[in-house]
């Protein structure tokens, strides 16, 4: 989120949101948090004391898997990609605790009257860590790669493509990109619109990418997959944010230093480094010291509340886990998701029967000790104004579950406490999951069971859980050895949910599609959704839709909780404090042990 302090990103999670920012949403206050029955964190640390020159500190990782390594905004996937780019590389456009784009970043904006047109000028002394000023062309650049015909990536999503031109450019028809313009002096970028939408205040895309460092596409001076491959990116990455890298161990960690000349002053830390840890050795690092900040996994908060030396600190996270149901395929050529009417969960009553059957409040209760709970639809509840609390979703009921696939047909007609087709085939179904922490494969192994004592049979998909990269590298890749899988989504701060569920959102995992579903996400973008009230009934009939269809089944959402050494100072995790990342230190030279 710009150089804003909010480090807690959504770790093992792929991340559509462009801005990582948001419209119209209020965070849910602490009392809200207590009146729903759910515990309360703070946001920020209580250390206040001043920084001590030349400090420096580690900040962990909190993976089983290494990361992969595509350090650039235009071509990663992965948050823990992100995770290693926030120290190093940030947006123009900063943003305020409702996720709104404001004028406290690296650049300022005006937005024209019909919000169509916006000016985003950069400040002067804005630089690229080479020392190579930040240009307005280098934004440029980066709708140039995102609407590139060759560009293979999952950002050319709704605010790419409204862009007026981008439509001819993407399709290799125009050589430039008529909507954008570039002033003489290179400070000022110009970007009109094809529709007016409220996700230009929070889904506009404005981080650029050094032309003249990576290489430039439109001149043919490189491809695409040059610079996906190059160590430019890889490597040995620049941006303009409060540390530069000068090392990665590719996968395992990254050492960053304090680059001097950062725009908003000096950062407090000489030093950051990064390394992965995994899940189940991370509380010993945290309580000997050997990590300063770490995203902590909430199935440890019970050994990690004991320690001494750290503060605890958590939010709502944007983000949720689901059960995905495959049903069509993703067309390359079209660029578009296309359902199969003969998919094997086709019939929408069997969708909806899995859903009642699945028991998240034991999951809840049982292994996240309530810093996950039932999630009711695809519209996380840190959306205040937009989230349907009215909207209870699917709840846990294994007897609904039994009379909506008796109704479907499906009936065990053997005996064997299994359902058959309603042909009276054997029906088994795939289930793809990720493995990842110590409770991966026990969730995994829920489920099934619940699905089991309703009848229906479900087997892992090769029998086992699957590393992270390759999980998703079949899923998305719409492998026939999947029928259903277990992800997890961090949403992105903006409410709209198109870039997950729309008709060309390569995202939309589980290819749903549907004109009533177009309708309802072309109108929770348009023009008339800059009145609240619309969006709200519009995203109300949306969530509606979805717990109809059932094309997933949102499972929990989540806190995010992070462990933070009593060392640290100036650290938030609030996106609406007005704490930087560059002020973050640490009070003393060595960290805090845990007694």
């Amino acid at each position: 989120m710009g150089a804003r302090y909010f480090l807690h990103l959504v770790v093992l999670l792929i991340v559509p949101g462009m801005l990582l920012a948001g419209c119209q949403g209020w965070k849910t206050s602490a009392a809200e948090r207590v009146e729903r029955g759910r515990p309360d964190f703070p946001l920020e640390v209580s250390n206040r004391e001043e920084p001590i020159e030349n400090g420096s500190l580690v900040y962990a990782q909190v993976s089983d898997h290494p990361f992969e390594g595509t350090l650039n905004k235009v071509f990663y996937s992965g948050a823990p990609d992100a995770e290693v780019m926030q120290f190093f590389d940030e947006n123009l456009l900063a943003v305020d605790g409702d996720f709104i784009i404001t004028d406290k970043g690296a650049a300022t904006y005006r937005l024209s009257t019909d919000h169509k047109t916006i000016s985003i000028t950069i400040r002067d002394g804005v630089n690229w860590h080479d020392g190579e000023p930040v240009k307005a062309s280098d934004l440029l650049y980066a709708y140039e790669l995102l609407g590139h015909p060759d560009y293979m990536g999952t950002r050319y999503t709704f605010m790419i493509s409204n862009v007026e031109g981008m439509s001819a450019y993407h399709e290799g028809k125009a050589e430039s990109i008529s909507g954008i313009h570039v002033s003489d002096d290179d400070k000022t970028i110009t970007i009109t619109f094809k529709e007016a939408t409220p996700s230009i205040m929070s889904g506009i895309w404005t981080s650029p990418v050094p032309r003249h460092y990576v290489g430039d596409v439109t001149k043919g001076d490189v491809t695409m997959e040059d610079i996906v491959t190059s160590s430019k990116i890889r490597s040995v990455p620049i941006g303009f944010g409060p540390y530069k890298v000068t090392k990665v161990v590719p996968g395992e960690s990254v050492q960053y230093e304090r680059y001097e000349e950062y725009w908003r002053g000096t950062p407090a830390l000489e030093s950051i480094v990064l390394k992965v840890v995994n899940h189940s050795s991370i509380v010993k690092a945290i309580e000997s010291g050997v990590v300063d900040i770490a995203s902590l996994p909430v199935d440890q908060y019970g050994q990690a509340k004991q320690l001494g030396n750290i503060e605890l600190l958590a939010d709502i996270e944007l983000a949720y886990t689901y059960i995905g149901f495959k049903l069509g395929k993703w067309d390359a050529k079209k660029q578009e998701n296309v359902t199969d009417p003969d998919a094997k969960l086709s019939d929408k009553r069997v969708r909806q029967a899995m859903w009642h059957a699945m028991n998240n409040e034991e999951i809840a209760k049982e292994l996240y000790h309530h810093l996950q709970f039932p999630a009711t639809t695809l519209i996380v509840p840190v959306f205040k104004t937009f989230h349907d609390v009215q909207n209870g979703g699917r709840a846990f009921d294994p007897e609904k579950a039994k009379a909506l696939l008796d109704e479907a047909g499906y009936k065990d007609l053997d005996g064997d406490g299994f359902r058959e087709d309603p042909d009276g085939k054997p029906f088994v179904l795939n289930f793809a999951a990720m493995d990842g922490g110590e409770t991966a494969e026990l969730i995994a192994r829920w489920y099934i069971q619940n699905w089991g004592d309703v009848g229906l049979k479900v087997k892992l998909t090769d029998g086992r859980l699957h590393e992270m990269n390759s999980f998703y590298d079949r899923v998305q890749s719409d492998d026939p050895q999947i029928d259903l899988y277990q992800g997890a989504w961090g949403t992105g701060s903006d409410p709209d949910p198109s870039g997950l569920y729309g008709r060309s959102a390569m995202f939309n995992y589980s290819r749903f599609v549907s004109e009533e579903n177009d309708r309802l996400l072309e109108a929770g973008t348009s023009a008339a959704a800059f009145d609240f009230g619309y969006r709200q009934k519009i995203y109300e009939e949306w969530q509606k839709l979805m717990v109809e269809e059932a094309p997933v089944a949102p499972a929990l959402y989540r806190y995010s909780l992070t462990a933070v050494n009593k060392r640290v100072t100036n650290y938030s995790i609030d996106g609406g404090s007005d704490i930087w990342l560059y002020e973050m230190g640490v009070t003393e030279e060595k960290p805090a042990v845990g007694k």
